[in-house]
């Protein structure tokens, strides 16, 4: 079974999938979706990237009543990025069912719209542990009718803490359900949970699998006081246009990323000082190719998923072999090649051997060449504008992109990526564009009507900012992020 046209699927799913030009299985789906389609309870490991979020959706969707205005699946994610992207997944294929309600719940936001959002009850919700915990104990999420509960990074969840609160959640949710356990690691703390949660559950393993990410991984030998000019020297070489640093600490992020915009790169840091929005707007300006370098610690960087993400560098080399296997999958998603280059000093080698250990094959090591005398940063091929109107205002991307070729008479091949938000859109367009795209839209209508547009920086200037400032001490009993 490859296809999706041998699966027993709803017509509106299969519309759906037809009309987004998904045809055949990845490894994972092929392996979990008759199980899933068939309400069994599922434990799947497989690598980022390899399809998993498509495979519970269509399970959620199918077991869903439209008829019944009660929650009736439940999707928890270690990140609100994730659990953006979830969500924007299942709208996606619930497109031809009618009427279905998702709603995403994420910490890190207000509450009162959450709120206020849950006055007429969603069929189905994706959210952190966190905040999903905390609207259900002040009965605003009422979890008695929940058929489906969907751990998605699983292992990742564990990471960050989140135990209690899963627990928490799961002595709220009724005993007869499917439960669909998905993550790229099977440590023995998530083999623990799936026993207590699941019943004859199908377990499945596609990291392996010959069909996964294609990664050239390499190593290379660096002293930290020359990691500077060597990350500077690779990314000058490869000149890649998107570009994932890893650092271990929140301080060394923001000295990397203050050291490659001082060379000339147009770098972000991805930290958690940062305000909700400010983090949305610099994920947007790196995933749409307004700034080529996101520099990040694991923590910030849960559940990113930026596709054609074609470098991965390990600035610091991961505390575990498990966290650099999460690390270096961000790149080889979805059948596409990467690389990934991982630094490593002297006292950085027992981590290093422990991946050698652990992958079974011996690491390949390579020197890099000195940067050419004069070489200078490609600048990102992108600019970011941002219109103050979003979904709430009944806006699609093909009204901006018609305010753009049309009255704005830019190319549509000068029109990049268009992300929306309730309140908010943003439009990359390509640079030698992006002077007359902002004059000619706030000059013009979009849809009939004004609204206020401006740039977004290609290199956030908070984000950046903070890169170059200390560190402030996290509040007490709190974790960093």
């Amino acid at each position: 079974m490859k296809h999706f046209t041998d699966l027993d699927l709803l017509p509106p799913l299969a519309q759906a999938l037809h009309e987004i030009d998904f045809h055949e299985m990845t490894p994972v789906q092929a392996a979990s979706l008759p199980a899933v389609l068939a309400g069994r309870d599922v434990l799947a490991e497989a690598q980022t990237g390899s399809g998993k979020t498509l495979a519970f959706a269509l399970g959620l969707l199918t077991a869903l009543d439209p008829q019944r205005q009660q929650l009736q699946g439940l999707v928890l994610c270690p990140t609100r990025e994730l659990a953006d992207q979830v969500s924007r997944e299942i709208r996606r294929l619930a497109r031809w069912l009618p009427n279905v309600k998702v709603l995403t719940l994420c910490g890190g936001v207000p509450l009162r719209p959450q709120l206020a959002s849950l006055a007429h009850e969603p069929h189905l919700v994706v959210g952190t542990p966190g905040r999903v915990l905390e609207l259900a104990e002040q009965t605003a999420l009422p979890l008695g009718a929940v058929r489906t509960l969907v751990l998605d990074e699983a292992d990742r969840m564990l990471d960050m803490g989140f135990s209690e609160s899963i627990t928490a959640i799961l002595d709220l949710l009724p005993d007869q359900r499917q439960t669909l356990l998905f993550s790229a690691t099977l440590p023995a703390p998530v083999r623990q949970i799936a026993r207590r949660l699941q019943r004859n559950a199908l377990a499945i393993s596609v990291a392996d699998a010959s069909e996964g990410p294609r990664i050239a991984q390499s190593f290379v030998a660096v002293e930290p006081s020359a990691k500077a000019a060597a990350l500077a020297a690779l990314l000058l070489d490869e000149a890649p246009a998107s570009a994932l640093v890893f650092c271990n600490t929140r301080q060394a992020v923001r000295a990397v990323a203050a050291d490659l915009v001082a060379r000339g790169f147009a770098a972000l840091a991805l930290h958690g000082e940062l305000e909700q929005r400010e983090r949305e707007e610099l994920l947007v300006s790196f995933a749409n190719q307004s700034a080529s370098v996101l520099v990040a610690s694991d923590v910030a960087a849960r559940g990113l998923d930026i596709a054609a993400l074609p470098l991965v560098v390990n600035y610091d080399l991961a505390n575990d072999a498990d966290t650099h296997l999460h690390r270096i999958g961000r790149t080889g998603r979805a059948g596409e090649s990467g690389r990934a280059v991982s630094f490593c000093a002297a006292a950085e080698m027992p981590r290093a051997r422990q991946i050698e250990q652990q992958s079974g094959e011996r690491l390949h090591w390579l020197r890099l060449p000195a940067a050419a005398r004069g070489a200078r940063p490609v600048p990102p091929a992108f600019r970011t504008l941002v219109v103050d109107a979003g979904r709430q205002d009944k806006l699609r991307p093909g009204d901006l992109l018609g305010a753009l070729t049309g009255e704005a008479g830019i190319p549509a091949s000068a029109v990049g990526k268009i992300d929306l938000y309730p309140t908010r859109s943003y439009v990359a367009v390509a640079r030698d564009w992006q002077a007359d795209a902002l004059t000619r839209l706030r000059a013009g209508k979009i849809k009939g009507r004004n609204f206020r547009v401006r740039a977004l920086d290609e290199a956030h200037p908070r984000a950046n900012a903070a890169a170059a400032r200390p560190p402030k001490a996290p509040p007490r009993g709190r974790r960093p992020a």
